[in-house]
Formats: structure tokens, C-alpha cells, sequence
């Protein structure tokens, strides 16, 4: 049992990543790049991975003076082997990368249903899976899986999308158990409608999907479930990967931290 002395103390708030390694993904804009600043502002050294170089280039550049570093990494994550070496030393793994595309099951591309369940799936299985050995090894370790509203509930239109959020849950549970043993937590955020690039690309998809012009979409679909009427901004889901990586989250582990504005709660 852990002695009451060895827990933080009410003080003890301030996330301090110093001499960590943290890998994002997905890391040259939204979600990802709002996190990447986030670790690296609270001393860790985040290796950005992202497929955008240029992205990457102005993450970097958005990070300098912050306490830690930002490295980029250019990397398709369709390349799974390159992926799990990717992840090798890392102690905070962010698995944020994600793509969509909104049609009807029976229109749905194949060839993205599969790119969209390698990304979204696959490789964040082979990210922890490479860097697991480190954490196990150190006896630390935190995996933040950005999941969705779409993890815990489906939606019309998007089924990789949402087959792909429901199998990181199963995913992330799995590994909270595995490495609870290891002082390894594994939890899922779960923000709905994030403003960002992909889901202003939505917007047109789902006009035309719902045959509704484009600025009744945010409204009458997109935030129809969700009690707060806005989108929640990229650094608040960075807020929630922090607090899955300080000391009071420590007991934290194989849940799901819901920012949805009230949807799940009907």
C-alpha cells in the first residue's frame, strides 16, 4: 500500500514533465498541436509526430521558449513498423491522429475504411506497443487516447470513423489493466466537436450527406446533441491530457474523460 506521505500533497498541482519524453501525434495542428504545446510548456520534450512537415515546422516554432522542446517527426502512420519504433523512450504517449470522411455505409470507400482503421486503430496498438517496454522499465508511464463523443456513441454516416473511436476505447481499457502492475495509466478524452481543420472539413461532407446548406449543419447536426452550443477549443481537450498526466490522476486509469457539452447525458 502506498504510504499517505508518498501522495502529492494539495501543493503539488502544477504539472512538471521535466526529464520526460511525450509523443503526439497527429502534432502539426488542432488538437495535436494544442497538447504538443502543452506537455512541452509543462518541461517535457515532445516528439511531434505528423505527416505535415510544414505544420511541424511552425509547431516548432510556436515552442521555442517553452520549458521543454518540441522534435519533429515527419511520419505516415500507415507505416506501422515505423510507428512502433517511433514510440521507443517515450514516457506520455498522445494518440490524437485521426482522419473522416462522412457517407453512407453502402458509398463508403473501402480503401478508406481501411486507412481510416490503420490510422486511427492499428497504430496507435503499435505506438503503445513500442513504447510500453520504456514505461514498464522506468515504472511511469501515461497513454492519453483522444477518443471522441464518437467513442461512446455512433452517429449516421461515419462508420469507420466511429468503429475506429469505439475500438481505441476497448484499446485503452485493455492497456489500463495490463499496466496498472507498472504505474502505467491508459485513459481516453473524449471532446465532441472540436474547432479544428477536420471538422471544418466536415461541414461540406455533412451538407451534403444531409442535403442542408452548410450553415444549418453546425447547429441542427453537429451540436444538435449537445446541451453547450459551441465548439470546444483545441486547448481544453490539451487541459484534460495534462490532468491525465499529474499527480492526482495517478488512480486515473481505463476511463473515459467526456468533454461533449452535455451529449452523452441524455
Amino acid at each position: 500500500m502506498t504510504p499517505p506521505s508518498a501522495l502529492p500533497s494539495p501543493h503539488d498541482s502544477a504539472l512538471d514533465l521535466g526529464g520526460r519524453t511525450a509523443l503526439v501525434t497527429g502534432a502539426a495542428g488542432g488538437i495535436g498541436r494544442a497538447c504538443a504545446l502543452r506537455l512541452a510548456a509543462a518541461g517535457a520534450k515532445v516528439r511531434a509526430v505528423d505527416r505535415d512537415a510544414a505544420g511541424l515546422e511552425t509547431l516548432a516554432e510556436q515552442a521555442r521558449g517553452l520549458a521543454g522542446g518540441v522534435e519533429s517527426l515527419v511520419l505516415d502512420l500507415t507505416d506501422l513498423d515505423a510507428a512502433e519504433q517511433a514510440a521507443a523512450g517515450t514516457d506520455v504517449l498522445v494518440n490524437n491522429a485521426g482522419l473522416q470522411l462522412v457517407r453512407p455505409i453502402e458509398e463508403f470507400p473501402p480503401d478508406v475504411f481501411h486507412t481510416v482503421l490503420t490510422v486511427m486503430l492499428e497504430a496507435p496498438f503499435r505506438l503503445i506497443r513500442g513504447a510500453l517496454p520504456h514505461m514498464y522499465g522506468r515504472r511511469w508511464g501515461r497513454i492519453v487516447n483522444i477518443s471522441s463523443v464518437h467513442g461512446l456513441r455512433a452517429s449516421p454516416y461515419k462508420s469507420a470513423y466511429v468503429a475506429a473511436k469505439h475500438g481505441l476505447e476497448g484499446l485503452s481499457k485493455t492497456a489500463a489493466l495490463e499496466g496498472a502492475a507498472h504505474n502505467v495509466t491508459s485513459n481516453c478524452v473524449n471532446p465532441g466537436y472540436v474547432r479544428t481543420p477536420l471538422v471544418e472539413r466536415q461541414l461540406a461532407d455533412q451538407a451534403r450527406a444531409h442535403g442542408i446548406p452548410e450553415e444549418r449543419v453546425l447547429t441542427e447536426v453537429l451540436l444538435q446533441d449537445s446541451a453547450v452550443k459551441r465548439l470546444v477549443e483545441p486547448e481544453e481537450v490539451a487541459e484534460a491530457v495534462a490532468y491525465l498526466c499529474g499527480p492526482h490522476a495517478s488512480f486515473v486509469t481505463g476511463t473515459s474523460l467526456t468533454l461533449d457539452g452535455g451529449w452523452t447525458a441524455h
